[in-house]
């Protein structure tokens, strides 16, 4: 089982584009998803080099503008929607999964999905996929409210923490007045049944 630091010295060459296209803040952002994505793999018995490849670049597109945001989407193919078009905050996972693939030459099609849906979600995730969407969320460097709690759900079973990252997350959304995707209610509605099921038979 190969570390983090291993990680770190394989993928210097990702690092340092990240570090000369991202603001530090990001930067910092990306180094912690990586390496979250990883202590959740190594829990969850996931490959922890592709949970810290995607954690690590999960974010290359986040600081293009808007337009180039978009236009990346766009040309993906990747399945995005009229309401995830009408929101800017959820260009970049598809811009960067096609960046990653045109550009980085990375065609692991689990690692350019997991980037795809990290901020959406989506029904029916992959190991990785889950993994990704939660080592966003709970990276060291999140200090939202509550932090902890998803944190400890994440570890403890990645099927519970989807369904309450997808709750907090949609929630969020709908406070703010903003446009949900089809895929992050499919992924909702996907999450809480399972979470339903779990829960109705540990109470028999």
């Amino acid at each position: 089982m190969c570390k983090i630091r291993d990680y770190e010295e394989k993928y210097s060459g990702y690092i340092e584009l990240l570090k000369q296209t991202l603001s530090k803040k990001r930067f910092t952002h990306s180094m912690n998803v990586a390496e979250m994505c990883y202590e959740l793999a190594l829990k969850h018995g996931e490959d922890t080099e592709k949970a810290y490849l995607a954690g690590l670049l999960h974010d290359i597109k986040k600081e293009e503008t808007p337009n180039a945001q978009k236009s990346l989407a766009v040309l993906s193919g990747m399945e995005v929607s009229a309401e995830e078009l009408e929101t800017p905050a959820l260009w970049h996972g598809p811009a960067a999964a096609y960046h990653l693939k045109t550009k980085l030459d990375i065609t692991d099609e689990d690692i350019l999905l997991s980037v795809r849906y990290h901020t959406a979600g989506n029904a029916d995730m992959s190991r990785l996929q889950k993994i990704v969407y939660l080592g966003d969320l709970v990276s060291a460097d999140r200090s939202y409210k509550d932090v902890e709690k998803y944190r400890k759900y994440s570890f403890d079973d990645l099927d519970g923490g989807m369904y309450h990252a997808l709750k907090y997350s949609v929630g969020d959304t709908l406070s703010k007045g903003g446009l949900v995707p089809p895929c992050t209610i499919n992924a909702y509605n996907f999450y809480t049944r399972i979470y339903n099921t779990k829960t109705k038979e540990k109470q028999k």
